[in-house]
Formats: C-alpha cells, structure tokens, sequence
C-alpha cells in the first residue's frame, strides 16, 4: 500500500460533527403476509403508543415498533418490571429492520454468500430491574421487533419508551425548498432521494448505513453530485477524496473503497472502473467549488489513474478483456464490460483534459487529447456494429444496455447520434438489461445529456416511482420492477433499502427540472 501522511491527515482533521435528534416509536404494527405487498409483507397497525406503554410482557411475548421513517442511529431502552421484584434476569431479543421481510423472514433462514453477521439483531440479558440501555452498536432501521424470551413467572417488563438517537452528517437547514407547481410524486422522490442521502452521510459518504457501511468511490461520486444541489457539504466529498488518495494499492491505483476504523485503511479490492472515477469525482468537486488547492494537490493522483486506465488498453485501443481484471458497471452476471470499460474510461479522459486545461498543465493536456482520439476512434472502428446500430462488446459481441449507456455518456458518437443511440435503446430494449438504480442513474444522466428531458422523466418516474409505490422510505440498493425479491447475494433479507448510488432523483430534479 502507498501511504500519503500528510493526505490521510487532512482527511482526518476534516471528520465532521454528526448532528442528532430523537426519534420516538409512532405506533406499533403487526407484519402480515400478502402477495400483492412489496416482496409479499405488509404492516397492520395494532395499538397505539400509549396502549403500548400501558401493557405488560412475559415470557414469549412480542411485538413490533414502527418508528414512521428509516432511522439512523442508537437506540435507547428503559425498561421496569410488574409485578414481584425480579428474581431472574430479562432475555431480550431485538430485530431490526428496514422493511417489513427483515422482521417477517426468520433470520435463520437466510443462506446468501454475505456474512450472516450483516443481519441485524440484538440478544440481551438484563440483570438489574430497572434500567435505561444504549445499545453501543448503531443501527439502520425503521420496525423494531422485541421479543421477551425469559423473565421469571414472578414478574413481567413494562418500556417507558425506546428511543432512536439518529444521527448524521448532512444539515437540512441547508436545503431549499423545490418550487411550487412540481407534481406530487417529484416532491415526494426528491424527499426520499435526500433522506436517502442524508442516512448516507456519516463520517464519510457510506454506500449503505446497513451494510456496508464503506465509503465506495462508485457510490461517492453519485452523492457528491446530490450533494451539491443539496446539503452542499464540501468538506465531506473532500475528506473522502484525501482517504482515497493518500492509501493507494501498491500499483498506485486508487482503491475501490477504504474503511474508516480501527484507523483509515484502503480495501484490496481494485475495480478498473471505480479507479478512474476518481477523475470524475475530482472534476465534478471543482466544477461545484472551484477550489484550486484541491485541485492542484490531487491532480497528479488522478493523472496517475488516467495511465493506469491507459495502460490496459491493446495494441488497437480497446480494453482488454480477460480475467485479470474486474470492473463493476452494474450487478449482472451475464454482462461483458469491455465495452463500457471503453466508454467509462474515455469518460474520464475528457474530464482529465479539462482538468489539465484549468491547471494549465498544456504538456499532459495534448497526450491526454491523443488518448482521446485514440480510445475513441479504437471504439468506433472495434466495437460500433453499423448493422445493429448498437456498440458490441466482448469476443462474443454482446450488446447491452450498458455498454449504450456508456459510449452515450462518453459522447463517442457526434450529438445527434448519440440522441438516435439512446433512442434505438429504449425501442429495441437488449436482453441484457439493468438491474440496479446505480445504471437506471447513468441511463437517465445519458437522456438528459442527450436532450430527451421528457423521456428521463418518464424513467425516473416509472423506476423510482415505482419504489415509492411499494412503500420506500429511503431508496434501494437493487429494485426490479419483475423480481422484487432479487438479491446480488441471495437472499433480499440482506439487500441495503437505504443505498448511497439510488438518491440521485434529487440530482435530476434540482438539476435539470426547475
């Protein structure tokens, strides 16, 4: 690993305060099986707060809290016994959940290829009657499920109250208000979109308060971009930019994700795709801060993964498609990336000259401009199939939604092609589509970009839409409309319902709609 002190050290100095708040439970609900719920649970409201702090618990008794909204943050318990004085201890066990599956589902049930330990639930043992308990670990939720597993036949418990202490790192204060006249369903997606931002932003920019609980470069240059049009927290997309650059991989290639504790340490995992991102994320902070000490520190490390980028290139100007390498793009197994690998990287490549151009750095300009040409030319000559009208990419030629996506976003074909690309898209609509809000995001930049605003809408409308329908509070890490119980990890128990890469609608809207 290539440490850089004095970077990691201004990444620490600019650690930011979490603002909190309470959050007490709003009432108390019943899971229900349904098909036609979202992933087959609905929830039932049972007893109000006050009926519920009225009753007693014993042995084998439950019940569920639902807090009204996702939660972020510590739980606080207080808890007294009825009855004789206690001659036992109380066995707790609590659940937590984001949706209604996570309390319906048994725990033991899931058989995914993520750790278990994601899953979230507490087993406590209460010696001293009465008591106040802060669970020290921080949970990502909106249903609390409490279970009494033992007290004594001499005594039940009563809760005077559970509370959440939510916290976070983004003000709302500084969030203007949209318009008047937007419709209804914009105002409520712009809501969820900047809750979902806001549960995101802790000491860093997390992918998911749930799980993982990382700063993610591909996660972290969507939510800067919210960010701006938002919270406008600059110091936050600055601090993870100096974690990134100052622990790269012993390549020089900035990391895929870092961790925060027990110290600041990057991750081995290397996505070719998220390296050169770092371009992007660098370029999108000046354009929103124009802060040219920034700039000027970190523009050798984003050169840096401009020729590593250019480095895997074939002696024709295309990426390399083989095993040693791995580059996200999207969730889908069946996808070839070398085409959007292509695209991704000539997208950074123009956003590295631009850079190099404010800098005034004419010398890395010019032989960013020949990689440029190159990489685009190579694209047009290698993988543009003027039968289909569409980019194929792999041995086998595969056309897909993302490589369109991409090569649309890279602006490799002129304007008015590039339109007719995206519009060839959406009628002839490839088998291999998109399954996460992370491509539906880049496939809505691209129509903007390409002047369809009419049909973006509709897309966001009818994607993200559809979250709200079927109940978000916070918007998802993976949503098919076909299958909403699909999980890149096999089972949906450990899906993120809160994820940093789908609170983009409050990107589009602040940007392009008003």
């Amino acid at each position: 690993m290539l440490l850089n002190k004095q970077m990691i050290d201004k990444a620490e100095r600019l650690v930011p305060s979490l603002q909190s708040k309470e959050v007490n439970v709003q009432q108390l609900v019943e899971v229900i099986a349904d098909e036609s719920a979202f992933q087959g649970w609905r929830t039932k409201p049972t007893m109000t707060v006050q009926e519920w702090k009225e009753n007693s618990y014993g042995k084998g008794d439950s019940f569920v809290l639902d807090f009204g909204d996702h939660q972020v943050g510590y739980v606080k318990i207080a808890i007294r016994p009825v009855g004789s004085p206690p001659d036992a201890p109380l066995k707790l066990k609590l659940t937590f959940g984001e949706m209604p599956c996570e309390i319906a589902e048994p725990f033991d049930s899931y058989n995914g290829w993520l750790s278990s330990s994601w899953l979230q639930e507490e087993l406590m043992f209460i010696d001293v009657l009465p008591a106040e308990i802060k669970l020290p670990r921080r949970y990502c939720f909106r249903y609390i499920k409490v279970e009494v597993l033992d007290t004594s036949v001499k005594y039940k418990v009563a809760f005077d109250h559970v509370l959440c202490e939510a916290v976070s790192s983004g003000n709302s204060s500084q969030i203007t208000s949209l318009p008047s006249g937007l419709p209804l369903y914009i105002v409520d997606m712009d809501r969820v979109a900047i809750k979902t931002l806001q549960d995101c932003m802790q000491t860093v920019f997390e992918d998911g308060p749930k799980r993982d609980r990382r700063l993610w470069i591909g996660d972290l240059r969507l939510q800067a971009q919210a960010n701006y049009y938002t919270f406008q927290n600059y110091d936050l997309v600055k601090r993870c930019m100096y974690l990134f650059a100052g622990m790269r991989l012993e390549d020089g290639t900035v990391g895929a994700c870092v961790f925060e504790k027990p110290h600041a340490h990057v991750d081995d995992t290397k996505l070719y795709d998220y390296a050169l991102f770092f371009v992007a994320v660098l370029y999108d902070y000046y354009e929103a801060t124009k802060d040219m000490d920034v700039l000027q520190e970190l523009w050798p490390i984003a050169m840096e993964q401009l020729n590593i980028g250019v480095n895997r290139l074939d002696e024709r100007g295309i990426v390399k498609d083989d095993n040693t390498w791995w580059c996200f793009i999207d969730w889908h197994s069946e996808l070839n990336k070398q085409a959007s690998a292509q695209a991704v990287l000539i997208y950074c490549l123009k956003r590295g000259e631009a850079l190099a151009g404010i800098l005034g750095n004419e010398q890395e300009k010019l032989m960013i401009s020949n990689h440029i040409q190159l990489t685009s030319k190579a694209a047009l000559q290698y993988l543009w199939d003027e039968q289909s009208g569409f980019f194929r990419s792999g041995e086998e030629g595969q056309i897909s939604w993302a490589s369109q996506i991409w090569m649309a976003l890279a602006e490799v074909l002129p304007s008015k092609q590039n339109a007719l690309l995206l519009e060839r898209l959406l009628i002839v609509s490839p088998k291999i589509g998109m399954a996460t809000p992370y491509l539906y995001h880049h496939l809505i930049e691209a129509l903007f970009l390409t002047g369809n605003k009419e049909r973006a809408v509709a897309e966001m409308e009818a994607y993200w839409g559809a979250m709200l329908q079927d109940g978000a509070d916070t918007f998802w890490e993976l949503y098919n409309p076909k299958d909403k119980k699909e999980s890149p990890y096999g089972s949906n128990l450990i899906n993120s319902y809160c994820h940093a890469w789908s609170c983009t609608p409050t990107y589009f809207i602040r940007k392009y709609m008003i």
